[in-house]
């Protein structure tokens, strides 16, 4: 009953703060922020136009400040850059840790980037420019600089003092890694194990191995093994496996987040957003989509070439005309289903590009079934309706599209993958224009050979 009432007080809090900001109600701002936690006010940003923005971010109290904005997309983030003043740019700015400043850099203009990084304390430059000197898309390029590491030969008591002088500026301390004189990271230890701990216990009794990711290992990939692992923290490292930085499981599941929308919009033939719905232009929404809709207009030409070919099969048997939608609908959702749960699957490393013949079989076994399946159903009905004949020639085609359709859609991201492309483009858009015309083409077959026409 608790939470429903606090709950309910969040809700109409949340609800008051959006009037205010209709009626651009400074005060009223300002009294209905100082109620919210950060993720609640960054959620009521994300809602509302950049001027609207600007005005509510600048009645924050500094501290709930820099954490809304450090909870805000970074396509957000350069919103409210451009429509705030240098001098507060520059403070916000030189508050972000590292990591989140590259990714806010990589969305602004170049001279605006470069205005404010020269801004910045040369240690906090120093610490940014080793960032970006990463490849776009690697986990050098999204890792944190600032972690804390002990030395194995340090007494527990060290440790703890060291941890005590870095509080300020780590990213976290919960997990230590552990790195020797020449930086070579050897293991990792918690804070939890440092607490119970002897003071003169050393820090190489109680290290355990550790698992890493290299600089240049994809962002995805290194933040989908920190999931896997269950761990707070991953050590970043070198090619000669020296210590370089930390990726956290919060940035971990920022990176999996957008990895996943990014996967779902290109699923769904769309561009992804990169940002909030409702802070998205009306153009930025066309152009998510208008390709994709244009490259499935032109594929779907083969469709209709394969209907012009088979025009008279049709004007002698006019009935086939009227299942054409439900045999490529099957088709279609038959192997996009395919596509989505072995791209899925990719993603979370359950397969590999090597598993191609594995994912065949089990896909054709799959598809048979459920062709036998649709079938026997489809030549009941349309026996009872039409005649067998009919009925004969639809559970045909809906066995050979089945299994047609879920072994191409098993195989189609196994293929991109392989070839280094994204799975999701190569999956459903792809697949249902190619199911459409090759599906066509067994109907008409299989309904010449059957119908005898």
């Amino acid at each position: 009953m608790t939470g429903d009432v606090e709950t309910d007080r969040r809700n109409a809090a949340v609800k008051a703060l959006c009037d205010a900001i209709d009626r651009l109600d400074v005060a009223a701002m300002t009294a209905e922020v100082r109620t919210l936690p950060a993720a609640d006010i960054a959620a009521t940003l994300e809602r509302h136009d950049r001027r609207q923005q600007a005005v509510l971010y600048r009645v924050l109290p500094k501290d709930l400040a820099l954490q809304v904005f450090e909870s805000l997309d970074a396509s957000l983030q350069r919103d409210l850059v451009e429509a705030l003043q240098d001098d507060a740019v520059a403070a916000l700015f030189a508050d972000l840790d590292p990591d989140d400043r590259v990714e806010l850099l990589d969305e602004l203009p170049a001279t605006v980037a470069h205005r404010l990084l020269q801004g910045l304390p040369p240690d906090e430059r120093a610490m940014t420019a080793d960032i970006l000197g990463y490849p776009q898309g690697s986990i050098g390029r999204r890792m944190s600089p600032e972690f804390v590491s002990v030395r194995p030969g340090m007494t527990t008591a060290e440790a703890m003092s060291r941890v005590s002088r870095h509080l300020a500026d780590a990213e976290t301390v919960y997990t230590l890694p552990v790195a020797d004189d020449e930086r070579v990271l050897v293991g990792v230890v918690s804070l939890r194990e440092l607490l119970g701990a002897a003071p003169e216990t050393t820090i190489g009794q109680l290290m355990r191995p550790v698992q890493w990711a290299y600089a240049t290992d994809d962002a995805e990939t290194a933040a989908r093994r920190c999931a896997d692992l269950k761990v707070l923290t991953l050590p970043i490292v070198d090619t000669e496996t020296r210590l370089i930085g930390i990726l956290t499981v919060d940035d971990a599941l920022r990176i999996l987040e957008s990895a996943e929308s990014e996967d779902q919009a290109r699923i769904s033939g769309v561009e992804p957003l990169r940002r909030p719905y409702l802070t998205a232009p009306v153009a930025s929404l066309v152009r998510s989509r208008v390709v994709w809709l244009l490259v499935l207009a032109i594929g779907a030409t083969l469709t209709v070439q394969v209907l012009e070919v088979y025009e008279q099969t049709l004007a002698e048997a006019v009935t086939l005309a009227l299942f054409v939608p439900l045999l490529i609908g099957t088709g279609g959702n038959t192997g996009n289903q395919a596509a989505t749960t072995v791209t899925r699957a990719l993603a979370l490393g359950d397969v590999r590009p090597s598993d191609l013949f594995k994912v065949l079989f089990r896909e054709f076994r799959v598809g048979l079934a459920l062709g036998l399946l649709l079938g026997a159903v489809a030549f009941v009905v349309t026996s009872a309706v039409y005649e067998r004949a009919l009925g004969t020639v639809i559970a045909l085609t809906l066995l050979s599209v089945c299994t047609m359709a879920a072994t191409v859609g098993g195989a189609m991201p196994l293929l991109a993958r392989a070839i280094r492309a994204d799975p999701a483009v190569f999956s459903n858009p792809f697949i249902t224009t190619f199911v459409d015309a090759t599906g066509l083409l067994i109907y008409f077959l299989i309904a010449k050979a059957v119908l005898g026409i």
